[in-house]
């Protein structure tokens, strides 16, 4: 009995080429917008390019393999990814989410979803008992961030399911920050995930992208028909790119997690540096919770408060290895303010409550000398 591929073999090939026409062994990319039809209503699997696409299918076939999921729906980003999730409710309905969710997915709920008859609150998702005191009979969906965006609380995603599902609402994870290689919340108990596959999917930052996972099939029908209601996808170059990203998931990740351990463990013992946030230290309070969820690593990300804002801005400013600026995963190391950058969609009195300061940086650790990135560093905070 042939065993199971593994995860880069199926990041490699599942989806992917030879072509069954040519040989090739990179897929080629379907530009197509329409499709000739043998008959009135009958043909070959495709029609139209907003409703399926060859280029996008074989990529969300490569996706939903490697999260574990029947069913992968790309969108054009993952904020269309998220919106595509939030029509699956109805006026009235009620959303319970993380209180430091990134920043876009806040605006999305509050400025826009709200217009239309949503309900949020937010919580404390490392509280058990306050998301289930959040939960009401009107609540439809819980939507969670495990790692959190930028505080890397990590989420009992199982236990949360559980709660959500007795009240009989959806649970949705982003597992951005997370990847299909270190957490897979389907088999946690989640009904959906979403990526941002802008992110560590990509890994390249030359491509825009989200997408959404599940393997209920009524839920998938149903995200199906948003997908092409709506018509957020992807276009055929930005499937072919993202699928070529796909191909180095496991190197890069396993690259960028270990790097950012050590730089989180650099950064515990600098005298400027007031609190390390990183689920892979000891003393981070998700750490435990981390070893048993996540697939022995702990990921890309690592945020960090200094003593001032001042301090902060001197910070980035001196940076060189680092660039300055918004989005993260991708193979160059990037740095940034969430208060004045990804965050600042959210309301002040908001962001002081959770944490998300003025002094806070995020840092998104590349594929670079790991060395190099600690100098970088070490030359760019105050002394």
């Amino acid at each position: 009995m042939l065993r199971q591929p593994g995860f880069a073999t199926r990041a490699v090939h599942v989806g992917q080429g030879p072509d069954p026409q040519t040989g090739a062994v990179v897929q080629p990319i379907h530009l197509a917008t329409t499709f000739a039809q043998e008959a009135v209503g009958r043909h070959r699997g495709f029609e139209y390019a907003r409703t399926d696409n060859p280029t996008r299918r074989q990529l969300e076939e490569c996706l939903a393999s490697l999260e574990g999921a029947h069913h992968a729906m790309a969108f054009a980003s993952g904020l269309a990814a998220t919106s595509t999730v939030l029509l699956l409710l109805d006026p009235g309905d009620h959303v319970v989410f993380s209180e430091d969710v990134y920043g876009g997915s806040f605006r999305l709920f509050d400025k826009v979803m709200k217009r239309y008859g949503l309900t949020f609150t937010a919580v404390d998702p490392t509280d058990v008992g306050a998301v289930g005191g959040a939960l009401t009979p009107q609540t439809k969906l819980l939507w969670l961030e495990s790692p959190t965006n930028p505080l890397l609380r990590v989420v009992d995603i199982h236990s949360l399911s559980d709660i959500a599902h007795e009240q009989h609402a959806l649970v949705c994870v982003d597992s951005t920050f997370a990847t299909p290689l270190l957490t897979r919340p389907l088999a946690l108990g989640a009904d959906l995930v979403v990526h941002s596959s802008t992110k560590f999917l990509g890994g390249h930052s030359d491509v825009l992208g989200g997408v959404v996972l599940t393997s209920d099939d009524t839920l998938a029908e149903r995200l199906r028909f948003h997908q092409n209601a709506v018509g957020a996808v992807p276009s055929p170059f930005d499937c072919w790119l993202l699928a070529r990203g796909l191909k180095t998931l496991e190197l890069r990740v396993i690259r960028q997690s270990d790097s950012a351990l050590e730089v989180a463990r650099w950064l515990q013992d600098h005298k400027q540096v007031n609190h390390v946030h990183y689920p892979g230290l000891a003393h981070h309070p998700g750490h435990q919770l981390a070893r048993k969820q996540m697939n022995g690593r702990f990921g890309g990300i690592v945020s960090f408060d200094v003593h001032s804002r001042g301090a902060a801005e001197v910070a980035l400013r001196r940076l060189k290895v680092f660039t300055l600026a918004e989005s993260l995963g991708a193979v160059e190391s990037l740095a940034e303010l969430p208060a004045a950058m990804t965050h600042a969609s959210l309301p002040a009195e908001m962001r002081a409550s959770v944490g998300v300061s003025e002094t806070l940086i995020r840092l998104s650790i590349g594929v670079e000398d790991v060395g190099d990135l600690i100098a970088d560093l070490e030359q760019a905070l105050p002394r």
